[in-house]
């Protein structure tokens, strides 16, 4: 269960799903064998309403989940779309 904000470095408590944003990833869970299918999981991370606004959540090919800045137009993009002026 999600119950703080993935950034470390903030960490604010989740009582609402107003603001911030919610990620979902599909991740493996232990290792394949030969023949074997690796066992599935889906895990929920989110990111408070500050946090949301400069920093986004991706998963790299190995699976682990990282944390990284919007590039500055996708910044500019979701200020236009919450302003209006798209």
């Amino acid at each position: 269960m999600v119950s703080n904000c993935a950034n470390p470095a903030c960490s604010k408590p989740l009582y609402y799903l107003r603001e911030g944003r919610i990620y979902v990833f599909d991740t493996a869970v232990g290792t394949m064998g030969y023949g074997k299918k690796a066992e599935r999981r889906i895990e929920h991370y989110w990111l408070c309403g500050s946090c949301a606004e400069t920093l986004v959540l991706t998963q790299d090919a190995q699976g682990s989940i990282r944390i990284r800045r919007k590039p500055r137009a996708v910044q500019e993009l979701d200020e236009n779309l919450a302003s209006g002026a798209a």
